[in-house]
């Protein structure tokens, strides 16, 4: 599982770090991470050009040190300094005495046109709100340039803490970040400005009970997988409930029905108008037409999608004493009291549309500060949230780690692919899994189908419902 810390955690542990090495030890090894990288993305070193942003923080004495390396395989290394009276002193020692030069930002836009590579060192973990104004320039320079672009543990502009990005912001093509991931780098938008991010081990001792952010991989998604033994029978796969289409929305019954079928569970239950389009579509689902409280036997309910204006039936629903999924008209529809006080636990999937009607703030504002947004959800409705967009978060109820979906696609952004992953989440909730567990496990496999049924063109949500199995077999190896 891919881990990241929050800031304080992090510098906490370089300052326990610190205190046992040598002076400058730690500064050493980053810096030998990042030419490393800067190396492997040059491919060829001697004869290059590399223009160096150098702030006043450690990151620009990272950047320095790693360009004094460069320097001594043969590039032209330049360091642009803002602050030249702050630049850290050793870092700009070894860069002369390897043979690199440094100036002032008079003449840095031409630097860096020239330049075959950027290193931006401008800001280190603590920046927030964008870039000053005498950066700025810079890093519309950057922009303009063929240049690639490396940023040294963070892009500069960028929150690295939450993702939020509030003003200008370098972006790069490749962000080397050490000791540990930091949530921005793993949360839009900010992570989009940080391109690849290669993590470089330095040697921190991270407290397991500090993990601010948490990104399941193959592994620890198989490892949850709920898989069927001898003596399983379909009641013991779990059986999952489908309340959702409508006259007008039968499309989304079927497609939440699909995902659901291919989710694990032993057997699901649609209730609903869209019964006739169920069955045609899938005659081994067991349709009622007599309402949640008299479907039968379910371990967990799936209420909401193409639902219309049916607030009887969320009602039932949420009236149960098993797990809940509440998506697109269900979150509507839903009382929030109702919601926070249920027993059984409930899980909310809501898009950022969606969660701002909830929150009552505008769309930009959840789009721009998706892990607040997403803790304050889960805070105000006593819920498991899992936000859906271009990286998806899912937060528990109860605080910890909020996990983020590595295999979204922008391909998913497409009619329909919603109802798909409200029944998957729901067929895995009926199996047993916890519903942070349901949430996060049902994402990745919906970004993962979603990847292969593309495979670079278009696809629709019916076409990631089937390329689920798909997506489970290679999550199983």
């Amino acid at each position: 599982m891919r881990t990241a810390y929050g800031v304080e955690t992090v510098r906490a542990a370089e300052r326990e770090l610190m205190a046992r090495l040598p002076d400058g030890t730690l500064m050493q090894r980053a810096a030998a991470g990042l030419a490393a990288a800067c190396a492997d993305l040059l491919g060829r070193v001697y004869g290059s050009r590399v223009a160096l942003l150098i702030g006043s923080g450690d990151n620009g004495g990272d950047a320095l040190y790693a360009g004094a390396r460069l320097a001594r395989r043969g590039a032209g290394v330049t360091a642009i300094l803002l602050t030249p009276e702050r630049a850290h002193p050793g870092g700009l020692a070894a860069l002369r005495r390897a043979g690199g030069r440094a100036a002032g930002t008079a003449g840095a836009e031409d630097l860096i046109e020239r330049a075959d590579l950027v290193v931006d060192g401008i800001v280190g973990i603590g920046g927030k709100g964008g870039l000053r104004p005498e950066a700025a320039p810079l890093a519309d320079a950057v922009a303009r340039s063929r240049a690639a672009v490396v940023a040294v543990d963070l892009p500069s502009g960028v929150d690295v803490g939450t993702g939020e990005v509030r003003g200008t912001a370098l972006r790069a093509d490749l962000t080397v970040t050490f000791g540990t991931h930091k949530p921005g780098l793993l949360i839009d938008p900010a992570r989009e400005y940080a391109g690849v991010v290669r993590l470089v081990d330095i040697g921190l001792a991270l407290p397991n009970d500090a993990v601010e952010l948490e990104a399941l991989q193959h592994d620890d998604v198989a490892a949850l997988l709920p898989l069927p033994a001898a003596e399983t029978d379909k009641y013991r796969r779990g059986v999952v409930g489908i309340a959702a289409g409508s006259a007008r929305y039968p499309g989304a019954a079927v497609l939440a029905v699909a995902g659901a079928l291919r989710g694990g569970a032993g057997a699901v239950r649609y209730v609903g108008p869209a019964g006739d389009a169920v069955i045609a579509r899938f005659p081994e689902t067991l349709v009622s037409d007599r309402g949640p409280k008299k479907a039968g036997r379910v371990q967990a309910w799936v209420v909401g999608p193409g639902a219309g204006d049916d607030a009887a039936a969320v009602a039932e629903v949420l009236a149960t004493d098993v797990p809940v999924l509440l998506d697109a008209d269900g979150l509507r529809l839903a009382d929030a009291e109702t919601v926070r006080g249920r027993a059984a636990p409930t899980l909310m999937t809501p898009h950022a549309g969606e969660a701002a009607a909830l929150l009552g703030v505008s769309r930009e504002e959840v789009e721009g500060a998706r892990l607040a947004s997403v803790r304050e959800l889960a805070g105000r409705y006593a819920a498991t949230v899992l936000l859906k967009g271009s990286t998806t978060l899912v937060a528990g109820p109860d605080g910890g780690p909020v996990r983020v979906n590595p295999t979204g696609t922008g391909w998913l952004a497409t009619a329909g692919s919603g109802d798909v992953l409200s029944g998957l989440a729901g067929s895995l909730l009926a199996a047993g899994l916890t519903p942070v567990d349901a949430a996060s496990v049902a994402a990745y496999l919906h970004g993962l189908s979603a990847r292969f049924a593309a495979d670079g063109a278009p696809v629709g949500a019916h076409d990631v419902a089937e390329g689920i199995p798909g997506a489970w077999r290679d999550v199983r190896g």
